[in-house]
């Protein structure tokens, strides 16, 4: 018999398996694929962030079908892989979601956007550099403590969980280009998925993505927070809270067929 497939898909701190530090042992029970959004490679330059790309790698990932577990930008695509292909998709998992077209009149999102559009409006003018330092500036508030840690070019270890996130070696130029070829999230074309199991995870350090899970409550997500900053799902209570929702669903959806 198969193993049932699980998708996971990446912010901008890591992509691949390294990304994924704590979920990786659901290998063991599941089919895992730990994807590698558009721009995001250890080889080729980055390129220019691309949503309908990236939903496209999402829908050929899933197969057959399976669950779908994205974190921050990494949510865009799943959203609208989910929005096109629903039958694909036995639940979908979203942890700190960027989905800020989704919520664009909200407060927390407005203040963001009024924050950092200005600068996306003055991308052509900016190096790589300069544009990837303003932007940090701008959004360092929203580093969260579960980014909080000592880090090397090879491995971030956080300090609110004492896990060791795996990363490639990158040089600062990479890192720095891939930031500025990011796109807006706030133009991603997003729909509210119908009828897909979803569950929310929040770490509770940040307004914007309380402000986004409570939104996806009002369309029949179910909404947990754990400790872990901007990455509750490299602690335990997120691990925990991941692995039996995932297991919970695999079960319904297995009797549901």
């Amino acid at each position: 018999m198969s193993k049932t497939r699980i998708v996971f898909v990446h912010g901008m701190d890591g992509y691949g398996v390294a990304a994924w530090p704590a979920q990786h042992t659901l290998a063991g029970n599941y089919d895992c694929l730990f994807l590698k959004r558009t721009g995001f490679d250890a080889v080729e330059f980055p390129v220019a962030g691309d949503f309908a790309a990236d939903a496209r790698i999402v829908i050929d990932a899933l197969g057959r079908g399976g669950h779908l577990v994205a974190h921050a930008q990494g949510a865009v695509a799943a959203m609208m892989a989910a929005v096109e292909r629903p039958d694909l998709i036995r639940s979908l998992v979203l942890v700190e979601p960027a989905l800020l077209s989704l919520t664009a009149e909200l407060p927390a999102t407005t203040a963001y956007r009024e924050l950092v559009e200005p600068l996306f409006a003055r991308s052509a003018e900016l190096t790589d550099t300069a544009f990837s330092a303003e932007f940090r500036r701008l959004t360092g508030a929203m580093t969260g403590p579960g980014n909080a840690g000592q880090s090397t070019a090879h491995s971030t270890v956080h300090s609110s969980t004492g896990m060791t996130r795996l990363a490639p070696a990158e040089s600062s130029a990479r890192t720095a280009a891939r930031v500025h070829l990011q796109a807006p999230l706030w133009d991603a074309p997003l729909h509210i998925v119908p009828g897909v199991p979803t569950l929310v995870l929040t770490g509770g350090w940040e307004p914007l993505y309380e402000e986004i899970a409570e939104y996806l409550t009002t369309t029949g997500a179910m909404h947990r927070m754990t400790p872990g900053g901007h990455r509750p799902h490299d602690h335990p209570e997120g691990v925990q809270i991941i692995t039996e929702y995932i297991a919970e669903q695999t079960l319904a959806t297995t009797d549901d067929r």
